[in-house]
């Protein structure tokens, strides 16, 4: 039985918990890269654990057909929460979450082309709008006089997190058709604790005091995130769900003000317009094909 309002609380504390794991990350300026991600999914492993073994799935529920489909979703996940991270560290939070919105409408290209599902003009649309939203926030940094390396890095990573996150949304919703979520959330922070732990000989530091207290809250913080994710999608269907996206924005812009002073572009909010309305036309594009069936 679903409870629309508890669906909507749980979503709303996903998307809290999710601005404090990307906080977490932000200001862990002085931990390597793959160190930061290593920790992140260890640590995300006791919330995890805890929720499968509550819910009677852990270690029955891991039994898998398909190693190396969760092979392959774990390895784009894995290379998106790198390339997530680094967007983080060269942008705003806030400049790096919106552009994150392009994930929506890649996946629904990439869901056509591999899955053969229906690429209709209002999922075109979508796709045209978010990139016009990115070319409006990068349009300053490229064409003026002054380059500056760190944010157009920090841009091109952020598109291409976009891209490896739809990729892994692609083959998560293969994988759901005869696995379990518990299995696929839990292989992928398998894969990214190997994808971290691989880039030790690279040169790892030793935490201190208030960086170790950052990598356990970046953890433990994108574990709930998950498991709130997930417990919200069980009581409100997903198109109700989705446009509460758009409330992270609020932490996150909050978050770069008071925690880190950061000065968003002055483009931002125009692209904010164009990568909103690209990722509310599926959501819009899902309730119309309901009342349709429904009539």
């Amino acid at each position: 039985m679903q409870r629309v309002g508890l669906g909507i609380q749980l979503r709303l504390l996903s998307g809290i918990f999710a601005t404090g794991m990307a906080i977490c990350v932000k200001a862990l300026e002085a931990v390597p890269l793959g160190e930061i991600v290593f920790f992140r999914s260890l640590f995300a492993l006791i919330p995890l654990v805890v929720f499968l073994w509550v819910r009677r799935e852990f270690p029955g529920g891991l039994r898998t057909k398909r190693p190396f489909g969760h092979l392959l979703r774990s390895a784009l996940g894995a290379a998106g929460m790198f390339a997530s991270f680094a967007t983080i560290a060269r942008l705003p939070v806030a400049e790096a979450t919106l552009i994150s919105y392009l994930s929506p409408p890649f996946t629904a290209v990439l869901a056509a082309i591999f899955l053969r599902e229906v690429l209709t003009p209002m999922r075109v649309a979508a796709l045209i709008l978010g990139l016009g939203g990115v070319a409006v926030l990068v349009a300053p940094d490229l064409a003026g006089a002054a380059w500056d390396g760190t944010r157009i890095t920090g841009y091109a990573l952020g598109v291409l997190t976009a891209a490896l996150v739809a990729s892994a949304l692609v083959m998560v919703r293969n994988l759901a058709l005869s696995e379990s979520p518990g299995a696929i959330a839990f292989y992928f922070v398998i894969a990214s604790m190997v994808g971290g732990l691989a880039t030790l000989p690279s040169g790892w530091t030793l935490p201190d005091g208030p960086e170790m207290a950052l990598l356990v809250g970046s953890g433990l913080f994108g574990g709930l995130a998950h498991i709130a994710m997930t417990l919200a999608f069980r009581h409100a269907e997903a198109s109700r769900l989705a446009p509460l996206d758009y409330v992270s924005l609020v932490w996150v812009v909050l978050a770069d003000m008071l925690i880190f002073g950061s000065v968003l572009a002055g483009t931002f909010l125009p692209a904010l317009a164009l990568l909103l309305l690209g990722a509310a036309l599926p959501v819009i594009e899902a309730r119309q094909i309901r009342r349709r069936s429904r009539s």
